[in-house]
């Protein structure tokens, strides 16, 4: 694995860690309202989206792959130009 791959997987990890560390933590309770027990926050969410879709960037899921016709078109396009 390249190690910027490595690195960036790396930091997907941390963000995903870091959004279960925020969502599992339990709201300030103010007076005067009942501790109702819920968990959960938009952040926390946010960081889930954005670690996942790192992970995925770091694994190559979002690498260009061309396909065996525009991998054609170059062949063909590469002969013209000789």
């Amino acid at each position: 694995m390249d190690p910027m791959r490595l690195l960036e997987l790396v930091a997907a990890l941390l963000i995903l860690g870091a959004g279960v560390w925020l969502y599992r933590r339990k709201p300030a309770r103010d007076e005067g309202t009942g501790d109702d027990g819920q968990y959960g926050s938009q952040g926390a969410v946010l960081l889930f989206v954005v670690g996942i879709i790192i992970a995925i960037h770091a694994l190559g899921g979002l690498d260009y792959r061309p396909s065996a016709s525009e991998l054609d078109m170059l062949q063909g396009l590469k002969s013209v130009g000789r």
